[in-house]
């Protein structure tokens, strides 16, 4: 007995570090989980809980059979239990958070970092370092900033399979009120997005998070239904893919759908498919007229539109138009356009045409 007790002893560093370890993993443990995961009784567990407490962590507890025990918010950040690799993710997501589109995030992440680093062991310091000067940071297409405080209520609310509620403003710029059970979490081309089931609608929903406003948990834990397809970000490719835009269009494109990726790098799967000739048909759409444009522009001179959004020609035009200037003004001896071609006014069909030839 004696020597169970002196073993018992001689573990307790370690075994408060592990148990710290398990409720900053999770929202609530119960008591006996606990003591299976360590290796101890239910006495031990509620003896290092104590212990926890004496050493300022806000441990709640429940009593009875279903008694649970959670890391509860306190007035300071408690010291984190981190093993190697979560240290290290952590770092070097700190050097690159600077392009993740969530608003301020960049100078909150070089404090954060240089207090991390500062307690680096120097086996770790040197990993981290060596990937900092390895990685060379290329933002993506710019998108609205996403609010740290919307990002971390849903994504805390992820993590507890807890409902939560928040106002929205869809594409028609209404503002609405939702009850989701949050699944997954999606970062792509500067965006945030939040995947889910919407309980009002009784339907899985893509929701962006710059769009979000006054997230709230309820308090009310769901069991996780199944998401069509298994995968979050299929689900919202599938779902952006398939979303209705402001502005839209078709190009038929002579050049095969490998090449088409190249000049449009962040088009996504399911929007170029090749045609029977050899070349490939593009699906374009954008709430913004100005980036379409910039699209279209990109696909080169070898694309046609079919169906194309109104406005779209005109606006092409008259970027034809001002192109058309900048060369004339950049090469001697070029006439100058017409006001009427600068203007964008002398037809849709013959802008296009201008455009085509001048931009390859």
């Amino acid at each position: 007995m004696c020597g169970t007790l002196d073993r018992v002893s001689a573990d307790l560093p370690a075994r408060l570090l592990r148990l710290l370890a398990l409720l900053q993993g999770r929202r609530e443990w119960a008591g006996p989980e606990l003591a299976e995961r360590l290796g101890v009784t239910t006495r031990t567990v509620r003896r290092d809980m104590d212990r926890l407490r004496e050493l300022g962590y806000p441990v709640t507890g429940t009593t009875g059979t279903a008694g649970g025990y959670r890391l509860a918010s306190g007035r300071s950040l408690p010291p984190l239990a981190l093993d190697d690799d979560e240290a290290v993710a952590i770092a070097v997501g700190l050097r690159t958070a600077a392009a993740a589109g969530v608003a301020g995030i960049d100078e909150a992440a070089a404090r954060a970092l240089v207090k991390l680093e500062q307690v680096l062991p120097p086996r770790l310091r040197q990993r981290v370092a060596s990937v900092g000067l390895a990685t060379v940071g290329l933002p993506g297409r710019s998108g609205p900033a996403t609010d740290p405080g919307v990002l971390t209520v849903l994504a805390a609310a992820c993590r507890d399979e807890e409902v939560v509620v928040f106002d929205y403003r869809g594409r028609d710029d209404e503002p609405t009120s939702r009850r989701v059970e949050p699944h997954n979490l999606v970062a792509t081309r500067g965006r945030w997005y939040l995947v889910g089931f919407d309980l009002n609608r009784d339907d899985w929903r893509t929701f962006r998070l710059d769009r979000v406003t006054a997230p709230a948990s309820v308090r009310h834990r769901f069991r996780p239904r199944e998401l069509p397809g298994g995968d979050a970000a299929a689900y919202l490719r599938a779902s952006i893919t398939e979303a209705p835009y402001r502005y839209a269009a078709r190009a038929e494109v002579g050049v095969a759908a490998e090449q088409v990726a190249g000049r449009l790098p962040t088009l996504l799967p399911g929007k170029v498919t090749p045609s029977a000739d050899g070349g490939s048909t593009v699906r374009l759409g954008s709430d913004s007229l100005e980036l379409l444009v910039r699209d279209v522009l990109a696909l080169g001179g070898d694309c046609v539109l079919t169906d194309p959004t109104p406005g779209l020609l005109d606006e092409l035009g008259s970027v034809a138009g001002r192109l058309h200037a900048v060369v004339a003004r950049s090469r001697p001896g070029t006439p100058e356009p017409s006001g009427q071609e600068r203007s964008g006014q002398d037809g849709p069909s013959r802008r296009v045409e201008s455009t085509s030839a001048s931009v390859s």
